[in-house]
């Protein structure tokens, strides 16, 4: 067993001076197959340590209903990462913001809308010691101080960002003391006032996040805690990105200049990312500080490490900072995995969403719009449908409020979009017969941080045409999950594309003599979702800058392999999409440092 201290601006690892240098690795963005591949480029860069959030949404996605297998078993990887000769950080905060679907916070708990989220309210508080009955135990062996590799717990993240509610953090503080967490406890904040004196505790070691001006924020750091050692819990070395923005990427030789400052101050570090990863699913998030801004399905984040665990110029570069500070490979470094061309897929087979609703939803009938939420659902689509009376001339419909998006049809023909940063009225004429109103909404992600957290999805109010709401709704959710998905019927088409604007699942086949990574390509597609092999890949949207979904070699076979998507405009080339082995992350736009200091100061802005 070991333990790790503090004592004099210094951490101590069995009371030998020690120095944290750590990389961040979410297992929840890498399949399993990679782990070790991935761990093991972390150690031959000299790293020492490895650090992961944990997702409270991919453990519990339905409320009472736990996972901890597949790309969710989270003890599997921190007994790898043990095995190897890593050291563990862990960030269980019922929050960890990560670019992450609501932050890690599960969907259902938005079901009840009086519960107060990330404070000292009782009916949230159970929700999260229900959780954490489940997940502390499986991480108490894992302690350093049982033999394990974990040698730091984090309370809660970012809290000073959000909240000041010192009774939360301590409850926190101490339910993980009571369920057997016994190693260092830290929290994690930006080198503010504001943040540091709202997200820590005095009896719990703070740490910082930023992504330069070192001397200043350690000297932030210090006005408040004057003899804790320095620790920068994330050195955002890259950034994620946002639809309709460019590929966000920042200087080699700038993350290695300010991660040289940084050790040379004698502070330890975790690298924020080292490997991003992929948000797989409906899991990735968004950001809506001035207006509502959707992240992409890569997390590459221009880290050290790419999206599909190639090293980069930048790898290099802090392989050379830490070489120069002590921090010899621990490992010889893997050869990159394989990347594969399986040139073009015909999706010769076609199946209308309209056609389709007896087979993927139950009818549910509500007088007033209600928000998926209130439907048990999480992610996807909702569709809500309605009998408009007419005759109506020359009126407006508007969604008040749609999230996010919102295809409208009058009699199965597209009306128009609506969406949630461009809420738009569309003009409405209804026949003396009346029509079917169908609107159909995509949750495009959840707000991950800010005080725009609370986020439902679908409708949230209503409906109205010009000043009048629309009562007496047909509601089906489409989560489109695995039962639902294969119960669809497609049909051969011979490359026409029927009526374009119309939503439908496309699916199709190729063969695989080889395995490899791969790049799955949507040229000529507008916008959708995608499966191979059953296995949700993420959102593509023409609106870039991502025009290629990572395709990890382990979701493929031998053989025949399949591919669907769930396209809402149509495509434009015909149904085909191609597998190429080269990524495109989109056009780059180079971080300067305004803009790292904007981010210091606000980090998810």
């Amino acid at each position: 067993m070991s333990r790790l201290t503090w004592q004099e601006e210094q951490y101590l690892l069995d009371g030998e001076p020690f120095r944290i240098v750590s990389g961040a690795i979410h297992y929840f963005r890498v399949v399993p197959e990679y782990w070790e591949d991935r761990l093991r480029k972390l150690m031959a860069c000299g790293f020492n340590t490895v650090e992961t959030y944990i997702a409270w949404n991919v453990h519990e996605p339905k409320e009472g209903e736990f996972r901890f297998e597949g790309i969710a078993d989270v003890v599997r990887f921190i007994e790898l990462a043990g095995r190897l000769g890593l050291h563990v950080i862990v960030r269980p905060s019922p929050f960890i913001c990560a670019e992450w679907e609501f932050g890690g916070l599960p969907a259902w708990l938005l079901q009840d809308t009086d519960m107060q989220l990330r404070c000292f309210d009782r009916a949230y508080l159970e929700k999260v010691d229900r959780y954490y009955d489940r997940l502390i135990p499986l991480l108490v062996p894992l302690l350093s101080t049982n033999g394990g590799p974990i040698i730091a717990v984090q309370v809660e993240n970012e809290y000073g960002s959000y909240g000041n509610d010192t009774a939360y953090l301590e409850y926190l503080r101490d339910g993980l003391v009571r369920r057997g967490i016994d190693v260092l406890l830290f929290t994690s904040d930006g080198p503010t006032d504001e943040m540091l004196l709202g997200g820590t505790i005095e009896d719990v070691h703070a740490t910082v996040n930023f992504g330069s001006r070192v001397a200043e924020s350690f000297g932030k750091f210090r006005e408040h805690r004057q003899t804790e050692p320095l620790m920068v819990m994330e050195y955002w070395n890259g950034w994620f990105d946002h639809w309709m923005e460019p590929h966000h990427v920042r200087d080699a030789d700038d993350v290695a200049n300010v991660l040289d400052e940084m050790l040379e101050s004698g502070a330890s570090i975790n690298m924020y990312m080292f490997h991003g990863g992929t948000n797989f699913g409906f899991y990735s998030g968004a950001n809506h500080i001035r207006t509502y801004e959707p992240t992409v399905t890569s997390y590459d984040y221009d880290a050290p490490l790419t999206e599909w665990g190639d090293v980069t110029p930048k790898y290099e570069a802090v392989r050379r900072v830490l070489a120069k500070h002590g921090f010899e490979p621990g490992c010889p470094l893997p050869e990159p995995v394989p990347k594969l061309s399986y040139g073009n897929v015909t999706l010769a087979e076609r199946a209308d969403l309209f056609g389709q609703l007896e087979r993927l939803s139950k009818p549910e009938e509500r007088v007033a719009i209600q928000p998926m939420e209130k439907f048990g659902q999480a992610y996807g689509f909702i569709l809500y449908s309605t009998w408009v009376k007419g005759p109506r001339s020359g009126q407006k419909l508007y969604i008040q409020d749609v999230r996010d998006r919102a295809q409208v049809f009058l009699d199965g023909k597209l009306l128009g979009v609506i969406e949630r940063w461009n809420p738009q009225p569309l003009d409405i004429s209804v026949p003396a017969e009346g029509a079917k109103l169908d609107i159909l909404v995509e949750n495009m992600g959840r707000v991950n941080y800010g005080p725009l957290l609370r986020d439902p999805k679908g409708i949230t109010e209503g409906v109205r045409i010009d000043n009048q709401f629309q009562y007496h709704w047909t509601v089906r959710t489409l989560p489109f999950e695995a039962e639902a998905l294969a119960s669809i019927r497609y049909e051969e088409h011979a490359g026409g594309d029927g009526n374009k604007e119309v939503p439908a699942l496309y699916r199709g086949y190729f063969e695989a003599d080889r395995i490899g990574d791969t790049f799955l390509r949507f040229d000529g597609w507008k916008k959708g979702v995608a499966w191979v092999n059953g296995f949700l890949l993420g959102r593509y949207w023409e609106a870039g800058p991502q025009r290629a979904l990572y395709v990890p070699g382990p979701l493929l076979r031998k053989g025949r392999n399949e591919i669907v998507l769930f396209e809402l405009h149509g495509c434009s080339n015909g149904p085909v999409i191609t597998l190429t082995d080269q990524p495109d992350l989109g056009t780059v736009e180079t971080m300067d440092e305004s803009v790292l200091n904007f981010v210091q100061d606000d980090p998810e802005s």
